[in-house]
C-alpha cells in the first residue's frame, strides 16, 4: 500500500507523528477510493492515538505555508495544504443516547475508532508509522467487500443505523455512487430502523439526497429509498406517484417508475442538480389531479401548475434554498407540458413566442426535460417523439431570430407612456404595457419600437387619452 502514501504530505505527517511519539493512520474515503482506483480524493482523514490537534499543529510547522483551523470542542483540526484538505482527530470510541445522533466520546485505540465507522469499506486504515509504514489495517474485510461490491457495517447493522440514522442515507448514497449492493442484513436493518431518520435534521437528509441526485444513475438510490420505506419520511409526494389504477379496463402508467426513468434520462444529459430535481418533481401534481372521465379516460388537468405549487412545500420542508433555485424548479415543472403542444399541427407561432417569453434563458433546460420525459420502450415511437422535439427546437429558434422574444423587454417603457399622454402613474400605464406585450406575443405587431409606438398611440386613442402636444 506504500504507493498510496507516497505524496510528500504523508511523509511529513509520519515525521510529525514520530517526533510526538504518536501512532497515526490515514483512514476512510481516501483508502477506499485508492483501492478502487477512483480519482484521488482531496479530503484526507487522519486518526492518531493521542491528540489530533497537537499532531495537526506539528504538521503545519513542518509543512509551512499551510492554514489550520482548530475545533477544540470536537478534538479535531483541519489543515489546508496546496489543493488538499487534511483533517486530524484523535482515535476515539463512541456511545449513543436514544434521542440523539451526537455520540458520547472517549479516547480510544485504532481498533475502537475503526469499530465506530459506518461501513467496512470506510473502516480501513493505512499506517504512517515507522515500523509498518504503508501497511493496510483491515479488521472487517473491507477489501473483500470492495471486490464483491458490497455495503456492509462493521458491527451489527441495527446498532450502527440506530446509533446514527444518517448512516442509512449514506448506505444508499454509497450504493448509488459506487453501484454497490447493500448486503441483506443491512438492508433489513434499514427497513426496521427507518423511523429513526426523524431525528436527523432535514438539512443533513437533503445533503445526502443532493449527492444521490448528482450520481450517474439516481434511480438506484431513489428506488432503495422507496423499498426501505425511508422515502415516506421526506418525499411522500414521490411515493404517491406509485401504483396503477384501472377503471373500465383503462389503465394509467405507474408514474413512480416513469419518474425514475426520467431522472436517469436527464442525468445522462446534465449535471445541473436543480434540473434533475425538476425531473423528479415534474409529475408530482398527477395524483392530486387524477380523474377518470367516461369516454375520455384518465386525465391529469393542470397537474403542472399544481405540481409547481407543491415544489414550494417540498423545498420548505426539506430546508432547500427558497431562492432562485426554487423559482427555477417551479418554472420548469410548470412549463413541462408546454413544448408538447407546439408539436401539434394546429400550433401557432404565438404559442412558440409565449413559450419563449415564459421560459427565457431556461428554454434549453426545458427542452432537455421534455426529451428525457420520453420513456417508451418502443424505439419507433421514441424516435418519432424525439424528431418532433427537434422540430420544436427549430421552430423556437426561428421565432426567436425573427421576434427576439427571449428575455423580452417592452419596446416602449412606462416613462415614455406617461410622457406621451401626460399621465400620472396609475393602472392605465400597466394596461398599455400589457396590451403591447400581448400584441407582440400574438403576432399582431412585431417586437419593434416603431410598431409598438403606433400601437400605443392607437390604444391610447381608444382609451380616450390625448397625446401631449
Amino acid at each position: 500500500m506504500k504507493e498510496f502514501v507516497s505524496h510528500k504530505v504523508f511523509k511529513v505527517i509520519a515525521e510529525a507523528s514520530d517526533e510526538l511519539g504518536l501512532e497515526t493512520y490515514v483512514v476512510g474515503g481516501y483508502v477506499r477510493d485508492s483501492l478502487l482506483k477512483r480519482e484521488g480524493s482531496k479530503d484526507l482523514d487522519f486518526v492518531t492515538v493521542g491528540s489530533g490537534i497537537a499532531l495537526a499543529k506539528k504538521v503545519v510547522k513542518l509543512l509551512g505555508r499551510s492554514k489550520i483551523a482548530v475545533f477544540k470542542n470536537f478534538g479535531t483540526a483541519q489543515v489546508k495544504f496546496e489543493d488538499l484538505e487534511l483533517e486530524f482527530v484523535g482515535a476515539r470510541k463512541e456511545s449513543y443516547q436514544r434521542d440523539s445522533r451526537k455520540p458520547i466520546v472517549e479516547d480510544g485505540t485504532l481498533e475502537d475508532d475503526q469499530k465506530r465507522r459506518d461501513f467496512t469499506i470506510n473502516a480501513m486504515a493505512i499506517s504512517l508509522n515507522k515500523n509498518n509504514f504503508g501497511e493496510l489495517i483491515d479488521p472487517f474485510d473491507g477489501v473483500e467487500d470492495l471486490k464483491n461490491r458490497i455495503i456492509r457495517t462493521p458491527l451489527e447493522p441495527s446498532i450502527t443505523y440506530s446509533d446514527d440514522p444518517l448512516r442509512m442515507m449514506r448506505a444508499i448514497r454509497f450504493s448509488c455512487q459506487l453501484n454497490f449492493e447493500i448486503e441483506a442484513n443491512s438492508l433489513e436493518a434499514i427497513q426496521k430502523t427507518k423511523q429513526r431518520i426523524e431525528i436527523i435534521s432535514k438539512e443533513r437528509v437533503s445533503d445526502e439526497l443532493h449527492k444521490i441526485m448528482l450520481s450517474p444513475k439516481p434511480s438506484i438510490g431513489l428506488r432503495l429509498f422507496q423499498e426501505t420505506g425511508l422515502m415516506d419520511y421526506f418525499l411522500p409526494e414521490i411515493i404517491a406517484l406509485k401504483g396503477v389504477e384501472e377503471v373500465d379496463g383503462q389503465l394509467h402508467k405507474d408514474n413512480f417508475y416513469h419518474t425514475l426513468q426520467v431522472v436517469d434520462n436527464i442525468a445522462e444529459t446534465t449535471d445541473n442538480l436543480w434540473l434533475r430535481y425538476a425531473a423528479l418533481f415534474h409529475d408530482i401534481g398527477k395524483p392530486v389531479t387524477k380523474k377518470f372521465i367516461k369516454g375520455t379516460g384518465w386525465t391529469f388537468h393542470s397537474h403542472e401548475f399544481v405540481g409547481a405549487k407543491m415544489v414550494y412545500k417540498i423545498f420548505k420542508r426539506m430546508k432547500m434554498p427558497l431562492s432562485d433555485k426554487l423559482k427555477y424548479v417551479q418554472k420548469i415543472v410548470r412549463l413541462s407540458s408546454r413544448p408538447i403542444a407546439i408539436t401539434e399541427d394546429t400550433a401557432t407561432d404565438s404559442a412558440a413566442r409565449r413559450l419563449l417569453f415564459d421560459a427565457g434563458d431556461d428554454i434549453n433546460d426545458l427542452m432537455l426535460l421534455c426529451e428525457a420525459d420520453i420513456t417508451t420502450q418502443n424505439l419507433k415511437k421514441k424516435k418519432g417523439f424525439l424528431k418532433n422535439f427537434q422540430l420544436v427546437r427549430a421552430r423556437l429558434k426561428e421565432v426567436e431570430n425573427s421576434d427576439h422574444i427571449r428575455n423580452f423587454q417592452p419596446p416602449v417603457g412606462g416613462e415614455e407612456i406617461i410622457e406621451t399622454f401626460n399621465l400620472r402613474p396609475g393602472p392605465e400605464i400597466g394596461k398599455i404595457k400589457e396590451a403591447i406585450k400581448e400584441a407582440i406575443l400574438d403576432g399582431t405587431i412585431k417586437n419593434d419600437r416603431d410598431e409598438a409606438w403606433k400601437f400605443m398611440i392607437q390604444l391610447g386613442s381608444e382609451m380616450g387619452l390625448t397625446v401631449k402636444s
